[in-house]
């Protein structure tokens, strides 16, 4: 009898041996599956289960939360939500996260372990810590001057501070409410398949995801090479330009829309907008010249995030010299985001240094504690201190006596370039209206702001859409608000 019971004892240790290897090969080794597992809903109820951290603008938060009593308990709400959706995107239960809401989602949804009061804490006692902040860069009033600009048009607006690279506005319109994505409900499927199905493309944000033709205003960036290089040592010397000026191995002939511009300056091309001379200068610095400018100021850097990731600008390594002279005057194949272009002004405006954009300025708990912090970081130099200055007067006379007097703005320095960018087949499409400019304060040595603005308007005639016109008055209210935002804050 003692036999069979040793017996039992020795089966039942087994089973209690195997049982617990069992539950920690469960547990531990494959815990990592079953929670990533879309059966397994114990994630989505935690996630769900208490209220979203919070993006903020200003020092006000733009989101909230709503508590449905359901079993997915509380549900994302947006403040402004297509004001600010370029920026937060949207936290869907159903179609998942985008922009701030997705590349901060560990402090908003309360996973980040830096929530956690200890070490491990929430890996032992299986919990989930509330939900910390995201504190923006942007500044209000500039965001709401991109926005009510634009109106109804399509188009963008990015503006940056130049001595740090902080965003202060990224708007894209048409825009959207996010808020109609969250919850589970068949509303939110009725809204998703109708804002994929819009031909203007709300959740397209063109502010960082759309490249156009950047036109004249990229002969920022030709005046620059041509300057650092020593192709051009006098602003005011002419140029040697022929107009018209026939593309190198081709029978085309390249006209200005202006007067003026055979033989004329740098300072007189670029104040006026000549094509002639700046096809003819993108040639002469070189393609291996131009393609290291571009580079410099940012032009096919894939690797951009602000914190989420930007469309690579471009500009083709590999153009014979009729193709360089278009894509000089930025035609051809170069192609340009919003923000983009507002680092090439925001170049300018500085020393030349190109400051990495950033837009978020802290993480912090819910209580106040930051996490994390977010300063300047430069990520190039795209000129010359020399050159940069030589291209702030270029810019400054674009505003004061050229294509762009519409952004003067009184009680400040301000420099622009216009551009309408042809596009379309033998370009008979609308063409896009651009305006990049910077602010400087007359009472301050420091720029305060660097904005970029593009317009598409298919309604618009084609000999109406100019970027003085469509694009300038936008880029001078954001400036304005800015400078506007400054002064209140300086008394």
């Amino acid at each position: 009898m003692t036999k069979y019971i040793r017996r039992a004892i020795g089966l039942c240790a087994v089973l209690l041996v195997a049982l617990l290897v069992n539950a920690v090969r469960v547990q531990v080794v494959q815990a990592p599956s079953y929670d990533g597992n879309p059966a397994n809903r114990r994630q989505a109820i935690a996630r769900y289960g208490q209220p979203r951290g919070d993006i903020v603008v200003d020092g006000r938060t733009v989101t909230g939360s709503r508590d449905t009593g359901e079993q997915l308990r509380y549900e994302r709400t947006y403040r402004e939500g297509p004001l600010f959706a370029p920026v937060t995107g949207f936290a869907s239960q159903v179609y998942g996260t985008t922009l701030l809401e997705g590349t901060e989602d560990g402090v908003l949804s309360g996973a980040d372990p830096m929530l956690a009061p200890f070490p491990l804490w929430n890996d032992f006692t299986r919990a989930r810590s509330a939900g910390g902040k995201v504190v923006t860069t942007l500044n209000g009033a500039a965001q709401r001057a991109a926005f009510e600009g634009l109106g109804s048009r399509r188009g963008a607006v990015a503006a940056i501070e130049p001595s740090t690279g902080r965003i202060l506005a990224l708007v894209s319109t048409p825009s959207y409410d996010p808020g109609a994505l969250s919850g589970t409900g068949p509303a939110v499927s009725e809204a998703w398949a109708r804002l994929n199905a819009e031909d203007d493309k709300p959740m397209l944000n063109r502010a960082i995801r759309q490249t156009y033709p950047p036109g004249s205003t990229f002969k920022v960036v030709t005046a620059a090479a041509a300057l650092d290089a020593g192709v051009v040592d006098d602003v005011d010397a002419p140029s040697h330009s022929p107009n018209p000026y026939r593309l190198p191995g081709t029978t085309t002939r390249l006209t200005n829309e202006v007067e003026g511009c055979e033989d004329a300056s740098l300072r007189y091309a670029f104040t006026w907008s000549c094509n002639t001379v700046f096809a003819k200068l993108g040639v002469d610095v070189g393609l291996d010249a131009m393609t290291r400018t571009a580079a410099d100021f940012g032009f096919n850097d894939r690797k951009l995030r602000i914190p989420f990731a930007v469309t690579p600008s471009n500009f083709d390594l590999r153009l014979d010299k009729a193709q360089l002279a278009l894509s000089s005057i930025g035609q051809f194949d170069t192609r340009a985001t919003p923000l983009q272009m507002a680092m090439i002004s925001a170049a300018v405006a500085g020393d030349g240094t190109v400051r990495r954009p950033y837009l978020v300025e802290r993480t912090t708990r819910r209580g106040g504690g930051t996490l994390g912090t977010t300063g300047p970081r430069t990520l190039h130099q795209a000129m010359s201190a020399s050159t940069a200055q030589q291209m702030r007067e270029l810019m400054t006379d674009v505003v004061e006596e050229g294509t762009g007097t519409v952004a003067a703005i009184p009680g400040a320095t301000v420099g622009g370039k216009t551009g309408t960018a042809q596009h379309g087949v033998g370009n008979a499409g609308t063409p896009y209206a651009w305006f990049i400019s910077w602010a400087r304060p007359d009472d301050s040595m420091q720029p305060a702001v660097a904005v970029a603005v593009v317009v598409e308007d298919a309604a618009a005639n084609r000999g109406d859409i100019s970027g003085g016109g469509f694009a300038g008055p936008i880029a001078r209210s954001v400036m304005e608000a800015v400078l506007d935002t400054r002064d209140h804050g300086d008394r």
